[in-house]
């Protein structure tokens, strides 16, 4: 699945608001067809954004752990995508940046092949590995172990080696982005993803944070941060309520990536 259409997004917000519902009833407040409905449905679930039961769909079960880093890196290939490239558009020249691990932030890397000056210093193998093709970039990658399953560098080590640094954009990813009690709160499913994350946002005179759309409502074990420890939020659709008051709220500036422009909301 390359990415999800709006409709695909719709549908994906109703279920995890509800946290099931029936093909019947995605049908009507879509204004589909059944066929359509459970077209889309197939293909979210293929995707492991979806389980599907008899008669309909519920959210999958887990919140502990993440969908592989192969099939991650096709979901919504095209949003993160448009949300690289605003990234990239907003990056100056000669500024030093964080990076740190998932597919989100290798389109960032991929975006900034043809910036100037920049200094990148990353937990992410893959990062490292396409930017270092900028001749116009010095690529610094964080000591520690090396996570096979997706060339993250996590460890005590790491979060020693990042603490050594103060750069102008720290630049985040994150699996899910979840309403609470405290407004609320950016997560990942690892604690060893998320301790390094950590050190890296303190780190950043600026903190960004890239989610596509099927963040929002995803639930993931882990607190990263509370969202309004994040200065910029990219993302490739308008956010769902409640989130627009609680990025209001928690003063971040939200761009959304749109396909031939973008549209930013700046912080009261």
């Amino acid at each position: 699945m390359n990415s999800s259409n709006p409709r695909q997004l719709h549908l994906l917000e109703l279920v995890r608001q509800q946290g099931t519902a029936s093909v019947e009833h995605l049908a009507e407040r879509l204004g589909v067809t059944l066929q359509t409905v459970r077209r889309d449905v197939q293909r979210l679930a293929d995707a492991g954004l979806l389980a599907r039961f008899h008669g309909g769909v519920r959210v999958p079960g887990s919140t502990t752990e993440n969908i592989a880093h192969p099939q991650r890196a096709t979901l919504h290939a095209e949003g993160k995508a448009r949300i690289a490239r605003a990234v990239a558009a907003r990056v100056p020249a000669d500024c030093s940046l964080m990076l740190n691990i998932g597919t989100t932030a290798e389109a960032i890397a991929r975006a900034l092949l043809q910036h100037r000056g920049l200094r990148v210093i990353t937990n992410n193998l893959h990062v490292a590995h396409i930017l270092v093709d900028n001749p116009q970039c010095e690529v610094i990658v964080a000591g520690g172990s090396v996570r096979a399953r997706d060339r993250a560098v996590v460890g005590e080590a790491t979060i020693d080696f990042l603490r050594q640094f103060k750069v102008d954009i720290a630049l985040l990813g994150c699996s899910g982005i979840e309403a609470d009690a405290t407004g609320a709160t950016v997560r990942d499913f690892d604690l060893r993803e998320v301790k390094v994350a950590q050190a890296i946002l303190a780190q950043g005179r600026e903190v960004w944070l890239a989610a596509d759309a099927s963040k929002f409502h995803r639930p993931a074990m882990v607190a990263l941060a509370p969202l309004a420890r994040i200065d910029r939020l990219f993302t490739d659709a308008p956010p769902p309520a409640p989130f627009p008051e609680l990025l209001e709220a928690a003063q971040v500036h939200c761009v959304i990536a749109g396909e031939h422009h973008d549209t930013e909301t700046a912080p009261p």
